[in-house]
């Protein structure tokens, strides 16, 4: 009945997405300049000259890109309670940054406006768009099982508070949304995960839960503490009625074959999202199409460096309609919660321009360039996946990073693994891994020739729960924390392997 509702009052915003295929450049303007009228009388719109704006030209020469260092003197006097910086009036939530696992945190500021018109309008917009593609789904009928963090007070200030975004949208949800979700708020933002993960699956087993929303790794945890208590061997002989796992935050690719293992029903489907602290920017819309649609309507405008000049003194800015397919972009965003020309660390990689369809490659930190190899995520999750097909192997979580020079003077990659299902032949598992990133990635290949620069990579077996062992050490269990899958230097792995 919930869902039969639903789909009238979402006509009207399917008819809107629609523009998004021909009317891409207008949406994107029409956004800037919705921004720039609300910014001109903040202390960063005068300094930045917004009341003269009238151009997307004028705009990119207002400022430079600005990393989370050029705007952290702003959020921290935000933070303290002054109005009018970088958005108007006082902003009182802030996202803690879970996009690193450095001790040192972000804060991302979320106004009131950035929630309503880009964090919320996604979450809406998925069930939209997941409606029209599953004209008999009753998504609505039963409850939403939504995965969240915590939250704690930011310094003194009244009403203001920081802590994991899920915490915020669930903090700030509305009323009626809570009859529609589960697990009930004060388990929802429970700040120790082992606790929190049992007592979600205790309240949710026997609700009539119909969709899933949350970081795969961390759902996987609590549905397979549901399997635990009810004894049952797959999930849909706990909720029959299961039919989405709405999920992002990490590749969904290392999990996929876990939850087609816990998962065998054949109406169960499965919608990819891009929700990051600083806003929500695609979604899945195409259920046979791996590439997310970018959301281009919100409060947020987007503009592109080419990754491979990510590091040079005078990088190319695009705007949106200046971005080619098939080359890595890093993203910067300006957005209704007041970063304004933010370098976010995601870098994307365009799959269509009508519409605008793009998959997630990599971070813009999270890469392994010791040698010239240039390896990115993109390039790990499917060598991995090629690895995994080929030997039936299962991985659940990983790192890798270089080994700049061993005791006979060579140099390789390292990668810890920690497998769910472990391959018979593991030699086996590294050379197909090590075969396929040299077909995937041409600096890869070139650096292997003949084992003259790079040895075969090296893969070192995770004991089971390491990597959640060396999360909680961090204080980061739980939540949208997420493993560094790839780095440039040997700080995580090492600290890793003193565990292992």
């Amino acid at each position: 009945m919930i869902t039969q509702l639903a789909r009238l009052i979402f006509k009207s915003r399917q008819k809107s997405l629609d523009r998004y295929a021909t009317e891409a450049e207008g949406l994107q303007m029409e956004t800037l300049r919705k921004l720039l009228l609300q910014a001109r009388n903040t202390e960063w719109g005068i300094m930045h000259g917004y009341h003269g704006i009238s151009s997307y030209e004028e705009f990119a020469t207002s400022s430079p890109v600005n990393t989370y260092e050029e705007l952290k003197g702003f959020i921290d006097r935000m933070r303290q309670g002054e109005s009018d910086l970088l958005w108007p009036g006082r902003v009182k939530w802030y996202a803690k940054s879970s996009g690193t696992t450095n001790d040192k945190s972000k804060f991302i500021p979320v106004s009131a406006q950035g929630l309503k018109d880009t964090h919320y309008a996604g979450g809406t917009d998925a069930v939209v768009w997941y409606l029209r593609n599953n004209p008999k789904s009753r998504i609505l009928d039963g409850r939403g099982l939504i995965l969240g963090g915590s939250h704690a007070p930011n310094y003194n200030q009244k009403d203001s508070l920081v802590g994991d975004l899920s915490a915020i949208l669930i903090e700030n949800i509305n009323p009626l949304v809570n009859l529609l979700r589960v697990p009930k708020k004060e388990t929802a933002l429970l700040s120790d995960f082992e606790v929190k993960r049992d007592r979600i699956a205790r309240e949710a087993m026997n609700m009539d839960v119909t969709n899933l929303s949350g970081v795969p790794s961390w759902m996987l945890s609590v549905l397979n503490r549901v399997m635990e208590l009810s004894g049952k061997e797959h999930l849909e002989e706990v909720w029959p009625n299961l039919e989405v796992f709405f999920h992002g935050g990490v590749a969904f690719t290392p999990y996929r074959d876990q939850y087609k293992r816990l998962i065998t029903s054949p109406k169960m489907h499965y919608m990819e999202t891009y929700n990051a602290s600083e806003g929500f920017f695609g979604l899945q819309d195409d259920p046979s199409d791996p590439a997310m649609s970018l959301m281009i309507d919100y409060g947020v405008f987007y503009e592109f460096i080419p990754l491979d000049e990510l590091e040079s003194e005078n990088p190319t800015v695009l705007p949106l309609w200046g971005v080619e397919k098939g080359k890595n972009y890093a993203m910067v965003i300006s957005t209704s919660s007041g970063l304004w020309r933010y370098l976010i660390g995601d870098t994307v990689k365009f799959t269509s321009t009508n519409p605008y369809k793009f998959i997630i490659t990599g971070r813009t930190k999270f890469f392994i360039n010791a040698f010239g190899e240039e390896l990115i995520v993109d390039n790990a999750e499917n060598g991995l996946k090629r690895a995994c097909q080929e030997t039936g192997a299962e991985v659940l979580e990983y790192t890798a990073a270089p080994v700049f020079m061993d005791d006979k003077g060579k140099c390789r990659h390292q990668w810890l693994i920690e497998f769910s299902r472990a391959p018979q032949d593991l030699q086996q598992f590294a050379r197909i891994l090590d075969e396929s990133l040299q077909q995937i990635n041409s600096d890869y290949e070139a650096k292997r020739y003949k084992d003259i620069t790079l040895q075969p990579l090296e893969i070192v077996v995770a004991r089971q729960g390491l990597f959640d062992d060396w999360l909680k050490s961090k204080g980061k269990l739980g939540g949208q924390h997420k493993i560094p899958r790839l780095s440039n230097q040997r700080q995580f792995i090492e600290e890793m392997l003193e565990l292992n």
